[in-house]
């Protein structure tokens, strides 16, 4: 049995030259990043303003289904800088902020989590994202 394809990823060009120079931080070392270089890899690359509404950007909130708990969550994905310890914000270099960075309204993706578990993640809607806001530098 082969493994399931990932969902298709769009990344904005800004978010992704910001991750790559956030990777090669000291702040990065000791942290297992191997997910989150590969979901750069396999990323669509689009310029900010080209940006479609219903992708997860860096500093968007977005609501998700934990299909496995069926409970709802609302999470912004930021910057380690802006990670302050609340569940509502979660660090890219995170594995379930590097899981929902570049998915789509309705895509979802299954992610390992401490106690070797997996669960299952489905983005229900966006409330803000930075460049459908008109935020392209964000």
């Amino acid at each position: 049995m082969s493994e399931p394809t990932p969902p298709p990823l769009l990344m904005s060009r800004l978010d992704v030259e910001r991750i790559e120079a956030l990777l090669e931080q000291p702040l990065a070392q000791g942290i297992d990043t191997t997910a989150l270089e590969a979901e750069l890899e396999r990323a669509e690359v689009v310029e900010p303003a080209q940006m479609p509404a219903d992708v997860i950007t860096m500093n968007s909130t977005a609501r998700f289904l934990d299909e496995t708990s069926g409970e709802e969550h609302e999470m912004t994905l930021v910057y380690p800088r802006d990670a302050d310890g609340s569940p509502h914000k979660v660090s890219i270099l995170a594995p379930v902020g590097s899981a929902l960075l570049g998915l789509r309204v309705g895509g979802s993706i299954e992610w390992p989590v401490p106690g070797g578990r997996t669960i299952r993640l489905r983005v229900l809607s966006i409330r803000y994202q930075p460049e459908s806001s008109g935020e392209l530098h964000r």
